[in-house]
């Protein structure tokens, strides 16, 4: 399998596992990652996605060696985008877990992520322009992320940065010598969290807020912020804060 997937308690592992191929986005490693995010949101006992890689490579980018005879709107061309707004637009916490090369497209998925926790041995490259390429589809969600003159510099030179600079610019969150143990610590804290707020917080943090007037803003988050605070979950969560008790969908 080009991705594997595995539950653990709360936590769905999805894994890049092409390591042959430094885990290039062929049509088949697109189509299964796409069936296993499926899978776990559908999953009411998934509450967290950590998105892993074996091997030295997370992601080396799209397969420029694999001719594949799949119908266009699989053609990885075609499917990678509707994935990365897959990621970005996902219910449930995505964890990046970044432990080795990620080029073009590998840092696409990065960025598409809601964290990024990279260890010392990881290291980055927008190689397109250097393949006579344009990283146009990754600048969706790679822009957001990035320090803009780091975009620039980084995507005009090609040139090769390590994990520390990664983070300095906003594509990883931190980055730690046990990756794991740093992954298993979040995914812990999002076990704390009602999911449905969870999930509603996602899309309030991923709102489009341009050309929008601060009291139109206003009126918006309010009538969301009431919704929330009439709502059972919070009746939940301010009873269980009152009696100095875990909540009741608290799994940890």
């Amino acid at each position: 399998m080009a991705v594997e997937y595995a539950v653990a308690g709360s936590v769905a592992t999805v894994t890049l596992n092409a390591p042959e191929r430094r885990n290039a986005l062929s049509a088949e490693l697109l189509g299964q990652l796409r069936r296993h995010l499926d899978t776990a949101e559908a999953d009411p006992s998934v509450r967290s996605v950590v998105l892993s890689h074996t091997g030295p490579a997370f992601c080396s980018g799209m397969d420029l060696t694999a001719v594949t005879d799949v119908p266009a709107d699989d053609q990885p061309i075609n499917a990678f985008p509707v994935l990365l707004q897959r990621l970005w637009e996902y219910p449930k916490p995505v964890l990046a877990r970044v432990a080795g090369k990620a080029r073009a497209g590998g840092i696409g998925l990065i960025a598409a992520s809601d964290l990024a926790i990279g260890s010392p041995a990881a290291d980055f490259a927008f190689t397109e322009v250097r393949l006579g390429l344009v990283p146009a589809v990754i600048s969706v969600p790679v822009l957001p992320r990035l320090l803009p003159r780091a975009a620039l510099e980084l995507s005009l030179t090609g040139e090769t940065f390590d994990a520390t600079r990664a983070a300095e610019i906003g594509l990883l969150n931190r980055v730690v010598d046990d990756p794991d143990a740093e992954v298993a610590r979040y995914t812990a804290m999002f076990d704390l969290a009602e999911p449905k707020a969870l999930a509603a917080t996602k899309a309030m943090l991923r709102r489009d807020r341009s050309g929008l007037a601060m009291a139109d803003d206003f009126a918006a988050m309010s009538a969301l912020s009431a919704e929330y605070f009439a709502g059972p979950e919070a009746a939940e969560g301010i009873a269980a804060f009152r009696e100095k008790r875990p909540p009741r969908w608290a799994s940890r």
